[in-house]
């Protein structure tokens, strides 16, 4: 008959639910694990299968209590970290919805909203649309399998029970939350500024001739002239985004870096 004694069943314990947390943090913030349309099981099927993989090939763990305050204090730990990645994965993809934001803005389609139950708010039509064109092309150059890559490697660089993080890598992840207007605005600023260049022409002849309505003239011709740049645009974004993401997941490499303590 086997026996299992108690210090085994907690051994057992403690490998297998310290990095199920870090992994589920992941799952939890990141766009394309955490969307809403993905079940909850199926989130934490793959947490635990994923645990179950890696467990084997992790550093040492902490001899630590699960039910006590230090182990409370490892949950935490893990979440952050976890929740880190998923936050940086989440700005990255999160460019492309300010792009969309400031075209519609130009073309007139800011009315054109809709509920989006992943992020609970309304969102433009050309948000979602190029949204979704960024996550397939995401998962087109294996950038999930990147990510899951840094996950797996931040047990060697920040492993288990580290106790203390690297303020300045918060700091880091805050300034990287620029990237959501910087880059969006960089990548619609072609159609932005064709359409202020139309819009501003259509102001000039309004008054020129009060006759021609801006409603009857400025919207049909920024519609068009807009959906016309937008399908030039769609040309040149793959190449876009794949240099995006390149940055990004560099980015994220130096940021699990950074996240390690100082020595001393």
């Amino acid at each position: 008959m086997i026996e299992v004694s108690f210090d085994q069943l907690h051994a057992w314990l403690s490998a297998f639910l310290w990095p199920f947390i870090r992994i589920t943090g992941l799952m939890l913030s990141a766009p394309l694990w955490g969307h809403s349309s993905v079940p909850t099981q199926a989130k934490i099927g793959l947490a635990a299968a994923i645990t179950v993989v890696i467990a084997p090939t992790l550093p040492p763990l902490p001899n630590i209590p699960v039910a006590s305050w230090a182990g409370l204090g490892l949950v935490v730990e893990q979440l952050v970290i976890g929740t880190a990645i998923g936050l940086t994965i989440r700005v990255m993809l999160s460019v492309v919805m300010a792009t969309g934001d400031f075209i519609g803005l130009q073309m007139g389609l800011a009315f054109a909203t809709f509920f989006d139950p992943s992020s609970g708010a309304n969102m433009v039509v050309i948000s979602r649309f190029l949204y979704m064109i960024t996550l397939l092309m995401f998962l087109a150059v294996n950038g999930h399998l990147v990510v899951l890559e840094v996950l797996i490697s931040s047990f060697d660089t920040l492993p288990i029970g580290i106790q203390r993080f690297n303020p300045e890598a918060f700091i880091l992840l805050a300034r990287y939350g620029g990237t959501i207007f910087a880059t969006g605005l960089l990548l619609a600023l072609p159609l932005v500024a064709s359409l202020l260049i139309i819009n501003l022409s259509l102001g000039i002849l309004n008054r020129a001739a009060p006759q021609l309505t801006v409603f009857n003239i400025g919207f049909p011709t920024s519609l068009t002239v807009g959906l016309a740049l937008l399908m030039v645009l769609m040309t040149d974004l793959g190449r876009f985004l794949e240099r995006h993401f390149y940055h990004g997941l560099e980015f994220l490499k130096h940021l699990v870096e950074t996240l390690a303590p100082l020595a001393g």
